[in-house]
């Protein structure tokens, strides 16, 4: 779809994020209304600002005019109304202020808590979205998405749109009370509009198109530095700084690029607006000043002119000022659109029921798998897995391994065929009561940036207690070395577990999936790239969890296979053999072709 390259080609992108939260912005009918009526008191106010100096200009020029006797005895006459008209002119003013204040804080909190909705259903809806889809997105764009964008929208919403409408009905107000004065100097005035539109809107389309430009390079630098900085330990060994810094500094130089042009089209189209303000103001200074001199204006009413010209052109000049974030705002919207609108392809049908306790019976009836349409990961797979057996998943790199297990606490769900358990078809299943059941430990296992403590307790989706706590880390062989740390169990760690060793990250990770008590467990390289010792306290760990249910572990090391009570071998998304580990595997731990049971 072509992306609109003019300020109003960029408002039914606006329209269109409005109408996609009518429920959001709904439920602040109230803080919109009262800002509406907030705003229309305050453009009043604004409108009759200059009246009190138009009258005191008025009664001083006739003052001067008259004799002197008359002026002396009309003094005092002077002095009231020049007293009332400036303290009518500071009750205006304090009143277009309160109002102001009113419609700023009114549509500000509105908007503030309709964004703050929108992100929520946001995140929530990409935590809802299938690994299909975050496997093909970028994680920095998605996090600018939820950051960067619905800011945007908030900037727009807040500091550029609500000030833009109001200025424009002042526009219009003011338009009207000029037309009522003298409507042959309103044509003076009038006649600069079809000049404006001219200028901004061949400047409009650029601003509009550099806009975009900078976003879309924006998103691309937070998914570099998102991908670079969560990488470090690769960077760093690699020696790669000065080639990613130089990625970086490329994208940063267009975003700058973008940034400096959008302003400077911007800059000019303001500057050009306020020649065109000049032009005007000379214009009716001329001929208005023609108009008092034959009567058919008052000096008074030839500075109210003068006046609301200044103001009006208010807000052709904010056009230029806010077209660039309208834009943004517009792209914005669209992008967080764009995500809302993906479907979530694993989810409850209308039928799901809530699953029994599982006893652990796992059967995969002719199940076919693709990621991409022609490219099958699983080929009709069958297997059968008895309850609390162990099951070695072993196979070459791409065989299917990790996306076997997938099925099972449905990341994904099958193209054909079904996954069952304790004979009860997943798709059958609340998503929630089945993945209760199931625990997972990773090769790398991802800890969250809180204290270890809440870490263990997210495994549960219950509250736990400080024992089933202290129980699982014990199971977990993690207790010691827990103790021992400066808080204990209220240590926080660093981002993704980076303040850990390996081992140690494991053995949390194994103590989260024990306080699950889960009746199955995937192990999915849980001890790859642990030191020999190491690798000896988890695996002791390992089989304190997984004791009496039913575990997958998926492993590149044949010899770990060996202590399974089942070897399955992979290869190309079918069971290529599977039997015990002796009939599987010969003595020096290769894959025996044609044993398959």
């Amino acid at each position: 779809m072509a992306r609109p390259t003019t300020l109003h080609g960029a408002l039914p992108g606006l329209r269109a994020t409005a109408h996609r939260f009518r429920d959001h912005i709904g439920e602040q009918r109230r803080l919109l209304v009262l800002g509406l009526i907030a705003l229309i008191a305050e453009v009043g106010f604004r409108l009759l600002e200059p009246w009190p100096l138009a009258y005191v200009i008025d009664a001083v020029v006739a003052a001067s005019g008259s004799e002197l006797a008359t002026r002396q005895a009309d003094l005092g006459s002077m002095t009231l109304l020049i007293g009332v008209c400036a303290g009518g002119l500071v009750v205006i003013v304090a009143l277009r202020a309160l109002m102001s204040y009113l419609m700023t804080i009114c549509f500000a909190l509105a908007g503030n808590r309709v964004l703050t909705r929108v992100r929520s259903e946001l995140y929530a809806h990409l935590n809802a979205l299938s690994m299909s889809f975050h496997d093909r997105r970028r994680t920095g764009d998605l996090v600018t998405r939820v950051t960067g964008d619905v800011g945007r929208l908030q900037e727009a919403a807040v500091t550029a749109m609500v000030p833009l409408v109001g200025n424009l009905l002042t526009l219009g107000g003011m338009l009207v009370v000029i037309a009522l004065l003298d409507w042959q100097l309103a044509l003076v005035v009038v006649v600069v509009f079809p000049t404006f539109l001219l200028i901004s809107t061949r400047l409009t389309k650029r601003i509009v198109r550099v806009s975009r430009g900078q976003r879309s390079a924006e998103g691309n630098l937070a998914s570099l530095a998102t991908e670079s900085l969560s990488s470090m330990a690769v960077v760093q060994s690699y020696s790669l700084e000065s080639r990613l810094q130089e990625r970086f500094g490329g994208s940063n130089q267009r975003s700058l690029a973008d940034g400096v042009k959008a302003k400077k089209l911007s800059a000019g189209l303001e500057r050009k607006t306020d020649v065109l303000v000049g032009i005007a103001t000379g214009l009716v200074l001329f001929f208005g000043a023609h108009q008092v001199l034959t009567g058919k204006l008052t000096p008074g009413e030839l500075t109210v002119f003068l006046t609301y010209l200044k103001t009006a052109f208010k807000p052709l000049r904010d056009i230029a000022k806010y077209t660039g974030r309208i834009a943004k705002a517009s792209a914005s919207g669209e992008r967080i659109i764009d995500v809302l609108d993906e479907r979530i392809e694993i989810i409850d049908p209308s039928w799901a029921r809530p699953a029994p306790a599982f006893r652990g019976y796992v059967r995969f009836e002719d199940v076919h798998l693709a990621y991409r349409p022609g490219h099958p990961v699983l080929r009709g797979l069958n297997l059968s897995i008895q309850c609390g057996q162990r099951v070695a998943v072993v196979g070459p790199s791409g065989s299917g391994k990790s996306s076997l297990m997938s099925l099972v606490c449905r990341l994904r769900d099958p193209d054909y065929g079904r996954v069952r358990i304790d004979g009860h078809d997943l798709t059958d299943l609340t998503l929630a009561s089945t993945r209760r059941q199931i625990s997972i430990v990773l090769q790398e296992s991802m800890l969250f940036a809180t204290s270890i403590r809440d870490n263990i307790a997210l495994g549960s989706p219950e509250a736990v207690t400080d024992e089933q706590i202290l129980a699982a880390a014990r199971l977990a062989g993690a207790h010691d070395f827990i103790i021992g740390l400066p808080d204990g169990y209220d240590t926080v760690l660093g981002e993704r577990g980076a303040t850990l060793s390996g081992g140690q990250r494991q053995r949390i990770a194994i103590a989260r999936a024990a306080i699950r008590d889960a009746p199955i467990v995937i192990l999915d390289e849980a001890l790859t790239g642990l030191d020999p010792d190491t690798e000896t306290e988890v695996k002791a760990a390992l089989d304190r969890l997984t004791r009496g249910r039913t575990t997958f572990v998926i492993t590149h090391d044949l010899q770990s296979a060996r202590d399974c009570d089942l070897v399955v071998w992979l290869d190309r998304g079918q069971v290529l053999t599977s039997g015990r580990p002796d009939e599987v595997l010969n003595a020096s731990g290769d894959v025996v072709v044609g044993s398959s049971r």
